[in-house]
């Protein structure tokens, strides 16, 4: 999702509440939002979109991809230092 600049916080926490989403985050790039939700089928994908995210005024545009395969990658990652 690209959201209004300052709103990544208050975006994430409010679309963390809904109960099909399984991770969200802040993001750097092209997009400022990334969501993973789960849903049973396009139907329930299509309202879940139009009636809960698109419905947040401070997000400007969506983009959907729907996942085709997961892989999962090691259980462990070395942390990002600051």
């Amino acid at each position: 999702m690209k959201v209004n600049s300052g709103a990544e916080r208050e975006v994430c926490n409010r679309i963390s509440e809904l109960d099909q989403v399984l991770e969200v985050s802040i993001i750097y790039g092209e997009f400022d939002v990334v969501a993973k939700v789960m849903v049973d089928n396009l139907e329930l994908l299509e309202a879940f979109l139009s009636e809960n995210v698109r419905n947040i005024p401070s997000i400007m545009l969506t983009s959907t991809m729907i996942v085709a395969r997961e892989y999962k990658g090691k259980n462990t990652r070395n942390s990002l230092k600051a």
